[in-house]
């Protein structure tokens, strides 16, 4: 069989199982020049292959690690391509350093690509949502304010009520006032990332 032959049985297992528990049949049963090209196209380490040994160990069944490293040779060759490696890391996944030699080095410098442009844009996304946050806490201490204003005008309330709503109302002033900040600083940084970002995605465009 070809190494990129997957039999239907093969690929049924494989959807069954992953790299999980597999069955004594499933043990039996498996192509394992199949799975190891599985593994490869998808850059898994051949830890995958342990724990299916470790499995079929459990109803007395010795995978073929010939037969498996045979093919996940051909699927790492597959999956140890520029293009591959630049998606995996715009994704954010990660590398586990299982392509081999020259291929592996062009492989990962494409993947640092990728994932420089998923930092970046992560940046961008976190400073957007404490924007956003900050926002939302500065609209909640504005309604608290408005209570706490109205309340200390109120024939219901004590001296020593007064006095503690007197604190709270210039600890939540402050507190709008640190936060307002924050946000300019944030609001100037959140552009400066975005631009980054922008002249970033154009290299890569230019690049490719």
């Amino acid at each position: 069989m070809r190494h990129w032959q997957i039999t239907s049985l093969s690929l049924a297992l494989l959807v069954l199982t992953g790299c999980g528990g597999m069955s004594a049949s499933e043990c039996e049963l498996a192509d394992w020049e199949s799975v190891g090209y599985a593994d490869g196209a998808r850059g898994r380490t051949v830890e995958a292959f342990d724990q299916r040994r470790q499995s079929c160990a459990r109803h007395d069944v010795a995978p073929d690690f010939k037969a498996y490293q045979s093919g996940r040779d051909a699927g790492l060759t597959e999956y140890c391509q520029p293009a591959k490696a630049y998606r995996l890391g715009a994704q954010g996944g990660a590398y586990y350093g299982v392509c081999p030699g020259a291929l592996g080095a062009r492989f990962y410098d494409s993947y640092l690509e990728g994932r420089l442009l998923f930092d970046l844009e992560s940046a961008v996304n976190r400073s957007d949502r404490q924007i956003a946050a900050n926002q939302a806490r500065m609209d909640a201490i504005e309604i608290q304010l408005a209570e706490n204003i109205a309340a200390q005008f109120s024939d219901m309330v004590t001296p020593e009520q007064r006095a503690i709503l007197l604190i709270e109302t210039q600890q939540l002033a402050e507190e709008r006032v640190t936060l307002a900040g924050e946000v300019d600083r944030l609001e100037v940084q959140l552009e400066q990332q975005r631009q980054e970002l922008e002249d970033y995605r154009q290299e890569m465009v230019a690049k490719r």
